[in-house]
């Protein structure tokens, strides 16, 4: 599943300075810390959502921009990582990126005045949106790059790494709300670990020597294929639940009467869950010669457990919300699975995941969108139920079609 950005620069760009094994391992670290802090802006935000709307004063459609914007801009960023890698290196986007990252989140809680917290709120988000697009699409690439004999041991801990810093986002930020009793201080605090790694990663990115590439041109256009084209939707769908969860299952919670250190612990366990079903999905779908029936299965389990853990006796939240993290993480990794076992080759595996990110994640977006609007209007989360039982019958659909033993390009 890790897909190299820059596979079709020429020259080829060289691997990461790193003398000996000590260099190797202290990369190999901070490639794994840098993706322990790319969801902390999503899970931190929705865990004391109900505190900083009523603080800050914050309007309905400024709630809705603020779990829509990252998202979004994961997607509207993702095709610039490439060109600026080629241009800069990989190692000094990166790093330019966890610079970014971490002002962002210094700066999201600010009160700027009479303007009051929501114009740091948005610049803030609006920032760590475009560093984590940056991280997201190069971070595989160095990974495969500079470990292609660990690759097995590196993949999982980066992508277990990802699923670990929404968990820790959604099940610590409670907590220093309740210890500090301040808001700011909850989302504020995200930006120690992002500045530690980011001095971690200072030195290795600076060694770094970086000749120019140009992009070289040929191969499948995955724009073209149909096959392609089912993957990505299935992409986009799996995304807009996916990132739901992140920004509205605490909200969700709390309004259904779950405390706020209980709701946050129930998403940081249903997330852990996303990292078991992470890990034994992709193995279990490569083992047949399609993916109809897996696909079909996370799809429903997915739209089933969000559904359920919002009109589901609360008695058995824990239930619903495990459901939910077995079905999400196993949707996560087999859409992402569907770039190998759908291309026979690296380019087109390559392209093929720009298309999902750029299409899955702008598109995939609306999902937030949808449940704020929804909540907006209504005043419940009863329609953005109904939401995900349709998202996650279309994943079905789209699933069990691209999971059909057919290749990009023919």
């Amino acid at each position: 599943m890790l897909v190299d950005a820059e596979i079709d620069d020429v020259p080829a760009a060289e691997p990461t300075r790193a003398a000996g094994r000590r260099a190797l391992a202290y990369l190999g670290v901070c490639l794994v810390l840098i993706g322990l802090n790319l969801r902390t802006v999503f899970s931190s935000f929705s865990a004391v959502l109900p505190e900083v709307t009523a603080d800050a004063g914050l309007p309905g459609w400024a709630v809705v921009v603020l779990t829509t914007v990252p998202v979004t801009l994961l997607g509207v960023f993702a095709p610039l990582a490439p060109v600026l890698a080629r241009r800069f290196g990989a190692e000094r986007v990166l790093l330019g990126a966890m610079a970014a990252l971490t002002a962002g989140l210094l700066l999201r809680p600010l009160d700027v005045g009479d303007a009051g917290h929501l114009p740091a709120l948005l610049a803030g988000t609006a920032t760590c949106g475009a560093a984590i697009s940056l991280c997201n699409v190069l971070l595989p690439g160095l990974v495969k790059r500079d470990f292609p004999h660990r690759l097995g041991l590196m993949g999982g801990l980066y992508t277990t790494a990802i699923c670990a810093s929404a968990a820790l986002g959604a099940g610590f930020t409670y907590p220093v709300f309740s210890a500090t009793g301040e808001w700011t201080a909850a989302l504020q605090f995200w930006a120690l670990p992002a500045g530690v790694v980011l001095l971690l990663f200072l030195p290795v990115a600076i060694r770094q020597r970086h000749g120019r590439q140009r992009l070289s041109h040929g191969g499948v256009n995955v724009w073209r294929s149909g096959v392609a084209w089912q993957v990505t939707i299935f992409m986009v769908l799996q995304a807009m639940m996916s990132f739901s969860v992140f920004a509205w299952l605490a909200p969700i919670l709390r309004e259904r009467g779950v405390d706020g250190g209980t709701a946050g612990l129930i998403v940081s366990v249903s997330i852990v869950l996303q990292m078991l079903g992470s890990l034994f999905a992709p193995a279990l779908a490569t083992r047949f010669r399609d993916q109809r029936r897996i696909n079909t299965v996370v799809a429903l389990m997915t739209g089933g457990g969000f559904a359920l853990s919002i009109f589901g006796p609360l008695e058995l939240i824990w239930l619903w919300t495990g459901l939910l993290g077995l079905g999400q993480g196993s949707l996560t990794a087999v859409a992402l699975t569907m770039i190998m076992v759908r291309t026979r080759d690296g380019h087109t595996a390559a392209h093929l995941s720009g298309m999902m990110q750029g299409v899955g994640y702008g598109v995939g977006s609306t999902g937030t969108l949808m449940v704020g609007q929804l909540h907006q209007a209504t005043g419940s989360f009863a329609a953005a139920g109904v939401l995900f039982l349709v998202v996650g019958l279309l994943a079905a659909v789209f699933g069990y079609r691209a999971g059909r033993n057919r290749f990009v390009g023919g």
